[in-house]
């Protein structure tokens, strides 16, 4: 199937996708600050560069979009045109996902993932809950890896 834009409208769109300071980060972090976590930004040192770097708490917040990031909800749907493309893209980034996540539990971080689905759409969770459940898992130091999906469909 021929895609439904010119070449140049492609290109318009694509360019708009925006890699960092994305809207689900834009309120995880004002959501974080305002709760008193003071925090850094896309930390050039540690691996994967994370979206939200806690370094008090020794904890990286990565907030990772459905789509590129390939994750099994409601807001992923694979493209219908170049699919086996997208999907050799996809889940080569899962795959990085993955890597960049153990490297930085090997090193002594702790590793928080929250999906755009979390913040946005039919299952979101509101920020209250989202903070309150955040903020005991870096207190009580159980684990070194917190993943937030959307609760009622992942």
């Amino acid at each position: 199937m021929a895609d439904v834009h010119s070449k140049v409208v492609r290109s318009k769109n694509m360019r708009s996708i925006r890699a960092v300071d994305t809207k689900p980060e834009l309120l995880l972090r004002k959501a974080l600050h305002n709760a008193g976590f003071r925090y850094r930004l896309y930390k050039k040192g540690l691996p994967g560069k994370p979206d939200i770097v806690l370094a008090k708490h020794r904890t990286v917040i990565f907030v990772h979009g459905c789509f590129w990031h390939k994750h099994d909800c409601h807001l992923f749907k694979l493209p219908k045109t170049h699919s086996e493309w997208w999907l050799n893209k996809l889940t080569a980034n899962r795959y990085r996902d993955l890597m960049v996540e153990d490297k930085l539990r090997e090193n002594g971080w702790r590793v928080i993932v929250v999906w755009e689905c979390t913040l946005k759409g039919k299952f979101k969770v509101e920020l209250p809950e989202l903070l309150t459940k955040i903020s005991n898992w870096i207190e009580t130091g159980s684990s070194n890896y917190l993943e937030i999906p959307a609760p009622d469909f992942c």
